[in-house]
């Protein structure tokens, strides 16, 4: 199963960051120790939205459509 995430910095609300993963808890904590330098500066993260998929290509397209300007509308609208 793959994971489309949505987290948001807790020091810092207005950062927020998408991504894609087969195991959540790993990356979260990767995120966390500040292992990606995206996410470094704003640690620690939290999750608020996991969704997983079954078909590795439909949760490839759902996080590309998420950092996209149509998508970051959605996430701004439902999520943020």
């Amino acid at each position: 199963m793959r994971c489309v995430y949505l987290i948001r910095s807790l020091t810092d609300p207005s950062k927020h960051h998408v991504g894609l993963t087969d195991d959540l808890d790993r990356r979260l904590a990767e995120h966390s120790a500040r292992r990606s330098p995206h996410t470094a500066k704003h640690v620690p993260w939290k999750v608020v939205v996991a969704s997983y998929f079954a078909d590795e290509k439909r949760a490839e397209a759902f996080e590309r459509y998420l950092k996209n300007g149509a998508g970051h509308a959605f996430a701004r609208r439902h999520f943020w």
